[in-house]
């Protein structure tokens, strides 16, 4: 045995008591002491504020983020308990932020669901805050209580109030205190806390953006819920009020982007477990027995053209990021019911042997919903909550979304029925998707393998396998090809022509969008699939350049072209690797005059040209009229489209990008005003341009 061995004895040992092992050990509390840990503390007390409004004691919650680096969160419920709880002798004030595992939620009947199930919720934030406050309305009066790092006490605030002013410890015996009169009737709880930054960071504060999502995500949970989120950090104080009254369908609605396949469905109902349970028996010891629960499902859910999915799930208004035993029968009752969907109508949806079977993936593409489970002491993986662990929720839930959804593809009316017909094609064509893509992805595997080439005949591929230099130039035509192919550099630019303007893929499937042949042929040419099986890092060119004719046409089969892109393979677009060439519309021959030699010099837009002429007067130097204007490609020789278009020391590109999330929503509805099914918007925004052009200024 070592020396250390025989060291190391029960004196050794440490025990952290109350609060001190929360501030030992923070990150079991919160996760992290950055900053999602210290907004976890926030959402702890907004919770328990919620609870109240879940049991319909509550209307209105008020969350401020003041100058002085602190949070006040009040709400108009019952108010925190002030009497004394008899086993610790102690107001329910202190109880509630000083003892851990302590609080109306262990099944005293305060609360039938509630998402503060541990008990550890204020008083963790109490232990981690240079200061807290609590105040109380109650019969009448207003009682108060203030601590400091969890420990109660006094603070002299005659300089302000501040984390720093001199602080009181109660010795004997604790005091909460009457503080001031409430109103007749007038019940809530305001908590302001300093978080103390001998735990977290001093460089990491409270994030309003943050709140104001959170605080829309609770209005939409609970319906006529009323909150205010407040800025006063900033000269410009930002107040925002959030109330909803449809709900998690409005939350849906929100949440989607992409045009609409279903209207959002709304599925609702409960179902009944056993559990055993420790509880409390009148003596005040633990005693195991079985407790029947009652769980309340709701969801709402909707199917747009996309690809992405977005699943939002809530127990208690918890949010659930990482899913859990709920949102595992969401996924298995859609799965059940749409093989059985799928298979009823397989001739009809045109599914062979080769398509294989319906996988989950491909029900969830393009799906956005939200699934809320309410029932009493929900289990959590870990204080933070992110997975649900109750296992029996995954059965009641399951059979839930069974029932609804058996219900909503069996209906005769006319706009379910369209609508059903249409998801059921969605999922078949997503299911084929995903076998393309597969069969791709081996036929790939084989090329290397084989050093044989299954791509396009029509592709004039490039030398380098180096994909960082290499470009994949689209263009308009073959005769434009012919043209290209002289006038590139084959070592690392390759050519694929398409024939005129491919299919609109905004208003088509996926499984019709797979069928079009020139569609088909530029996924399969760029290498990396394409939807939700798209692998950037698959893709065999560097840059992708459209390069079209520069009139009407041209810019309609760019504008098809980029809608393909963000659809299905919207990667390429925000790595910032799709560009559109700028070929030039003009060529201007100027006479040789003295020692000058004839020159050309190309232009790119009306406006350059007027400006060259003027210069060229104004300097008496003479051009050959008429002046070459470019309709097409074709029109150009290998030397003049190699020097404006093609060498890269020449030629001008326009990057193709989505610089933030505000311009992802901006192209969404860019893309559906200008190619969705719907006609009437565009015909507004047709009518409307009209009005700003110069009939002069049309190129006839």
């Amino acid at each position: 045995m070592s020396k250390n061995s025989e060291e190391y004895t029960a004196r050794h040992l440490s025990v952290l008591e109350g609060l001190e092992a929360v501030r030992k050990r923070p990150g079991m509390y919160i996760g992290s002491t950055d900053h999602r840990g210290l907004m976890h503390c926030v959402w702890e007390i907004i919770d328990n504020a919620i609870d109240e409004a879940l049991e319909g004691h509550c209307k209105t919650i008020r969350v401020t983020l003041h100058d002085d680096h602190s949070v006040s969160v009040q709400d108009d419920g019952r108010g925190i308990p002030i009497d004394i709880v008899k086993s610790v002798g102690l107001t329910g004030v202190e109880v509630v932020f000083t003892k851990l595992h302590a609080g109306g939620k262990f099944g005293g009947g305060s609360y039938t669901s509630s998402g503060g199930l541990h008990g550890v919720g204020a008083s963790v934030v109490n232990a981690l805050s240079a200061r807290l406050d609590v105040e109380v309305d109650r019969a009448g009066k207003t009682y108060g209580m203030s601590f400091r790092r969890g420990e109660p006490g006094t603070f002299d605030d005659a300089k302000g109030r501040t984390p720093s002013s001199p602080f009181t410890p109660f010795t004997d015996s604790s005091e909460l205190a009457v503080v001031g009169k409430a109103k007749r009737g007038v019940t809530g709880t305001r908590v302001r806390f300093w978080a103390d930054y001998q735990i977290f960071p001093k460089t990491v504060d409270f994030d309003f953006d943050t709140l104001l999502a959170r605080a829309r995500q609770s209005a939409f949970l609970v319906p006529g819920l009323t909150l205010i989120v407040r800025d006063e950090r900033t000269s410009d104080v930002v107040e925002e009020t959030l109330c909803f009254d449809g709900g998690i369908v409005d939350y849906v609605d929100y949440l989607a982007k992409d045009t609409a396949v279903t209207d959002t469905w709304r599925f609702t109902g409960s179902g009944t477990y056993v559990e055993t349970v420790q509880q409390l028996d009148d003596s005040g010891h633990l005693v195991a027995g079985d407790v029947e629960r009652t769980c309340q499902v709701e969801c709402a859910l909707r199917w747009g053209i996309g690809y992405e999915t977005q699943v939002k799930s809530y127990v208690n208004i918890i949010s659930t990021p990482k899913g859990g035993t709920h949102v595992a029968g969401f996924e298995q009752a859609l799965l059940k019911i749409f093989r059985k969907e799928v298979e009823k109508n397989s001739r009809k949806l045109k599914i062979t042997a080769k398509d294989g079977r319906l996988e989950k993936d491909d029900i969830l593409a393009g799906l956005t919903a939200v699934v809320t489970v309410r029932f009493p002491e929900p289990q959590f993986e870990g204080q933070t909550k992110e997975i649900l662990g109750t296992p029996q929720i995954r059965q009641v839930v399951s059979q839930v979304v069974t029932s609804e959804l058996k219900t909503q593809l069996g209906s005769n009316k006319r706009d379910d029925k369209q609508q059903n017909s249409n998801l059921l094609t969605k999922i078949v064509g997503e299911m084929k998707a995903r076998q393309s893509a597969r069969i791709h992805k081996e036929i790939s595997r084989r090329k290397n393998a084989l050093e044989t080439s299954s791509l396009p005949a029509k592709l004039a591929d490039c030398r380098s396998n180096e994909v960082e230099k290499s470009e994949l130039f689209i263009v308009e035509g073959d005769s434009a090809l012919g043209t290209a192919k002289l006038a590139r550099s084959s070592e690392f630019q390759a050519l694929f022509p398409i024939r005129g303007k491919i299919l609109n893929v905004q208003k088509a499937s996926t499984a019709d969008m797979l069928a079009n042949a020139e569609c088909s042929a530029i996924i399969q040419v760029i290498g990396a699939g394409s939807g939700r099986t798209f692998n950037l890092d698959a893709a065999r060119y560097g840059k992708i350049i459209l390069m079209t004719d520069a009139d009407v046409d041209g810019a309609h089969i760019r504008t098809l072209l980029l809608t393909l892109f963000f659809r299905y393979m919207r990667p390429l677009i925000e790595a910032g690797r799709v560009y559109a060439a700028v070929p030039p519309l003009h060529r201007v021959e100027i006479a040789a005059t003295g020692r000058r030699k004839k020159e050309y010099v190309y232009t790119y837009s009306e406006d350059e040209l007027n400006a060259l002429l003027k210069k060229l007067k104004r300097s008496g130097r003479a051009y050959k009229e008429p002046i070459q204007r470019y309709k097409g490609l074709g029109e150009m020789d290998a030397d003049q489209l190699a020097q404006t278009t093609m060498d890269p020391s020449g030629r001008t590109l326009r990057r193709i990008t989505l610089a933030d999330e505000a311009a992802l929503t901006q192209a969404e509805e860019t893309f559906e005003l200008l190619m969705g099914s719907v006609v009437a918007p565009r015909k507004e925004f047709i009518v409307n341009g009209a009005n700003q052009l110069a009939l002069d200024d049309i190129d006839a």
